[in-house]
């Protein structure tokens, strides 16, 4: 690898947890960093996902870094286009896109075990790094699942996630596969558009009304004027969701209330027995993901609209047919079914020392020191990693306490090296990943997303839940803060010459 390009961090990924790391980088000093991005812009899976109606189910105030504060939110949960916007204000105002390299997806990255650095080969060229953070996110590669017969299919196809804005859906029979997230966005969008809409629906969510509003010229110059008042507004918007917690993670049958007040919700626009039957939930609100909408039912309703109440099983031509047996011909299907959660494709470009990938370290469930580091890959790191995500609030809460423990990681690095003129890295040690996994999981038997009766995306193909965090936000910051050396095993090598040379004059 020599003559080739070496930096001291090389940052996988331009959206939240790609920016939010280069920032922090800038911020503590470290400007010897570059962010590797696939495609030609910035934000993440804010830039991919442009299907139409959007949007955030966090607050925006909350749904924000701490460290970039916007007072021109326009409403409460704003749209797609505005966080969009945002990140590419972040990019600027912070001075970070000399680091960006667009265009530049990873193909694979190596471990060398001698170099202790990480070779990274992506589609403009190779580079070496002292540290590799991935910042891809779980939510960046979709998923489409295998349905007989879909090749033949000779309308259109595309997932929530890559939206064909140049396909007209207008007079057309289009079918919606999937309830999630993206789903009830979609549906209430498109109705109005197509001349018939068929949603399958494999499992009914739990949808509770979504207290959106416009954020007023006031508000937002308060807000600008006196900054006080929009760190009080997000402190609020943070403390109410610290205070929900218990009901996911200790006691899910408080969590009775609410599916009251969701069934009063649907049961106000839904008044076909029928279609409320099939609506309904069996499972215990909370197990999977809650999802906010005030326009969900009333598009259901729509005389263009079929709900089927199973999944697609095959495809005959140009007709879906339903696991039940419900046959619907259309010339768009939209798969809104979701990403690569806990298979990572990522994971299979990333090899580590003992010469294996992440996918293959991984292949009987994700694990990661404090939902950051791997045994076997060291200086290493995954933002939004096993365990970090959120049933109830704003993952930019988690991302910021995971970029705190990169700080203290690079700094620990530095102490180890200083004077030495040789290089060090930090492996996780199997046992301390071992332990904390444990620790995890058995906070997690006893949370809604285990006890509750379904099947979610939470859970890996083992039925472990990988995905979710058990606890508060301000607790996983106290417990990303610093790096703890006991857990890490510290490998040594001596620099070599033109490192040296290089580092002299760097």
């Amino acid at each position: 690898m020599a003559g080739h390009e070496h930096v001291r961090v090389a940052v996988i990924g331009s959206g939240f947890g790609g920016l939010g790391a280069a920032v922090r980088l800038r911020r503590a000093g470290v400007t010897d960093f570059v962010v590797l991005e696939r495609r030609d812009s910035v934000g993440g899976t804010w830039r991919d996902n442009s299907y139409p109606g959007c949007a955030c189910d966090v607050p925006s105030h909350l749904y924000s870094f701490s460290f970039a504060p916007n007072p021109d939110w326009p409403r409460n949960f704003s749209g797609q286009e505005h966080i969009r916007a945002y990140l590419e204000k972040v990019a600027d105002t912070f001075g970070l896109r000399p680091h960006i390299r667009f265009d530049s997806e990873v193909l694979n990255a190596r471990w060398d075990t001698g170099a202790l650095h990480w070779e990274i080969e992506t589609g403009r060229g190779t580079l070496t790094a002292d540290m590799l953070v991935s910042a891809t996110g779980p939510l960046s590669d979709p998923r489409i699942p295998d349905i007989p017969g879909l090749d033949g299919f000779t309308g259109k196809v595309f997932h929530s996630a890559r939206w064909d804005h140049d396909y007209d859906l207008r007079g057309k029979r289009v079918a919606v596969i999937g309830t999630g997230a993206s789903a009830i966005q979609i549906v209430p969008s498109i109705q109005p558009l197509v001349e018939k809409l068929t949603l399958f629906q494999r499992t009914p969510p739990w949808v509770m009304p979504r207290m959106d509003r416009e954020i007023t010229a006031a508000e937002r110059w308060l807000h600008a004027k006196v900054p006080p008042t929009r760190a009080l507004r997000r402190r609020m918007l943070w403390l109410i969701r610290e205070l929900q917690v218990g009901a996911f993670t200790k006691h899910p049958a408080q969590l009775g209330l609410v599916e009251k007040l969701a069934r009063h919700h649907m049961t106000k626009v839904v008044k076909d027995p029928v279609l409320r039957a099939k609506l309904t939930p069996g499972y215990r609100i909370g197990c999977k993901r809650i999802l906010l909408s005030n326009t969900y039912y009333p598009a259901l309703v729509e005389p263009n609209v079929d709900l089927v109440a199973s999944g697609l099983k095959e495809v005959r031509g140009n007709t879906l047919v339903a696991a039940d047996g419900t046959e619907a011909e259309v010339d768009a299907v939209v798969f809104g079914t979701g990403f690569h959660v806990t298979d990572m494709p990522i994971a299979r470009r990333i090899t580590g020392a003992d010469g294996i990938t992440l996918a293959e370290a991984w292949k009987d469930g994700m694990e990661a020191l404090r939902g950051s580091t791997a045994a076997g890959f060291p200086n290493f790191m995954t933002v939004i990693g096993p365990n970090t995500g959120l049933g109830n609030s704003s993952m930019i809460l988690i991302i910021e306490a995971q970029l705190n423990y990169m700080v203290d990681y690079l700094r620990q690095l530095g102490t180890l090296t200083a004077g030495s003129g040789g290089r060090a890295a930090l492996d996780a040690r199997p046992e301390a990943v071992r332990s904390w996994t444990d620790h995890v999981q058995r906070r997690m038997a006893r949370t809604v997303w285990n006890t509750g009766g379904c099947d979610s995306w939470y859970l890996d193909a083992n039925g472990r839940n990988t995905t979710v965090w058990p606890g508060t936000t301000g607790e996983f910051a106290k417990v990303t803060r610093r790096v703890d050396l006991a857990e890490y095993e510290v490998l040594r090598a001596p620099a070599r010459a033109g490192q040296r040379k290089a580092e002299a004059t760097r």
